[in-house]
């Protein structure tokens, strides 16, 4: 693919924005789509560098539950990033820019007037994030069936929420898409929860607890027995790990202390094992030595800057799956794809099943796809496979999709250019988009 320069390739997700250039494989930044504010500090700052300390930053977003609710925000964002991290020229490039399903006309107007009246972007062209992941896919696999039967259905597991969207001829069905009102925002804040109630309170501190969540929690393929070993006291219980707070001095990070410990569940995968018994782990470690504390590290006594997540690390994730048992009036995972399927066509239904994509940051959860095939077997007719594909970057896959959309030789012809914009209103042109 060849770079097309004067194409900007935006993700604008409510966690993260990924931006590039057309062409290009990856983004030139992802950067969290908000503003902080450290305790110490009355401005807010741009997150760039990755380096910055985090502990008990405010956090402000212009996104709320996947919409853009403040456009002022947002441009403030955007500016820092085309000035300071793209260093392009609205006026000489065209935007690709990424937007929810169901995104109402009044805050699609504000989105043109950012794009065409604050930035002046010569031309616009709004995709759909399941029909930007369905082009990547069936682009990598052009002799698959995704691609032969141009149909396929993407569950995309984002920071706001989570949509499973039937997508046919590089259009998502709308009429089929269902959605399930919780992403990577609400898990991390019933993470922050736990933890508070249980050891130290970090209802402050959002980025730490994303981090925990990221590196400590995965999904249980069998609730009732993790649960009964995560009740075992010492060695025997596989989910204990410590996190180590930082402490501004010698750290600003916070990290895993024993991250061999962290892996050992995966002992466990499918089969049950009675923790009695040394089983082999993935990558060859022993079960026995890794439920073992390590000895031989310098034990560091951060007794009063440290806590330990059992359970949490399994019950978290499990909202995706199991909304109900947190009080949420929502249909889980496994259902709300079944849903998506039989609003469709019958004839549509064992493609469907057999073409799954997973994308978005929430999907990396180890244990992910396996639990979502078991859950939804018994709920599939028997004659039809289920096929689930994990992206290979799930955080990126719609960013691809764009950039390969950007560098297509009709994608100046899809636009809608600023001329028309002004000529025609917002209403009309963005019926060019979506028909």
């Amino acid at each position: 693919m060849s770079a097309s320069t004067n194409v900007v390739v935006l993700d604008n997700g409510g966690g993260l924005i990924k931006a590039g250039l057309g062409g290009e494989r990856d983004p030139a930044s992802v950067v969290p789509n908000c503003l902080y504010r450290p305790p110490a500090s009355k401005k807010w700052l741009h997150l760039t560098s990755g380096d910055e300390d985090l502990t008990s930053a405010a956090v402000r977003r212009p996104m709320d539950r996947g919409y853009l609710i403040n456009p002022e925000l947002q441009r403030e964002i955007w500016s820092h990033l085309f000035s300071s991290v793209l260093r392009i020229t609205p006026s000489q490039s065209s935007l690709l820019l990424t937007e929810p399903l169901f995104t109402l006309p009044s805050i699609q107007r504000s989105v043109d007037e950012l794009v065409f009246e604050d930035f002046n972007f010569r031309a616009l062209y709004v995709a759909h994030p399941p029909a930007l992941v369905h082009l990547h896919e069936a682009t990598r696999r052009p002799s698959g069936l995704l691609s032969r039967a141009q149909c396929s259905l993407v569950v995309d597991a984002g920071f706001s929420f989570i949509h499973a969207s039937p997508v046919f001829h590089n259009f998502p069905l709308n009429y089929a898409v269902r959605r399930i009102d919780l992403g990577g925002k609400a898990l991390t804040n019933y993470l922050k929860e736990l933890v508070s109630f249980r050891s130290v309170n970090v209802m402050e501190e959002t980025f730490i607890i994303d981090d925990v969540k990221e590196k400590l929690c995965f999904v249980s393929l069998d609730v009732d027995r993790d649960l009964s070993i995560a009740r075992k006291s010492g060695n025997e219980n596989l989910f204990r790990c410590t996190y180590v707070l930082p402490d501004g001095v010698t750290h600003t990070k916070g990290f895993v202390k024993y991250p061999d410990q962290a892996r050992q569940y995966l002992a466990l995968r499918e089969s049950g094992l009675p923790s009695s018994l040394p089983v082999e782990a993935e990558g060859g470690m022993n079960y026995s030595e890794i439920a073992e504390q390590p000895k031989d590290r310098k034990s560091v006594d951060l007794s009063k800057n440290e806590f330990d997540v059992t359970n949490e690390r399994f019950l978290v994730p499990e909202m995706i799956f199991r909304p109900a048992d947190l009080g949420m009036n929502q249909a889980g995972l496994a259902e709300c794809i079944v849903r998506a399927v039989n609003a469709c066509h019958p004839h549509l239904h064992p493609v469907l099943y057999e073409s799954i994509i997973l994308t978005g940051g929430s999907t990396l959860f180890p244990q992910f796809a396996e639990r979502l095939e078991k859950e939804l077997r018994p709920l599939v007719p028997d004659d039809y496979n289920v096929e689930i594909t994990t992206q290979e970057d799930p955080i990126l896959g719609v960013w691809r999709g764009g950039s390969l959309l950007a560098s297509s030789p009709d994608f100046e012809a899809m636009c809608v250019t600023k001329a028309e914009y002004e000529e025609l209103g917002s209403a009309r042109c963005r019926k060019r988009f979506f028909h």
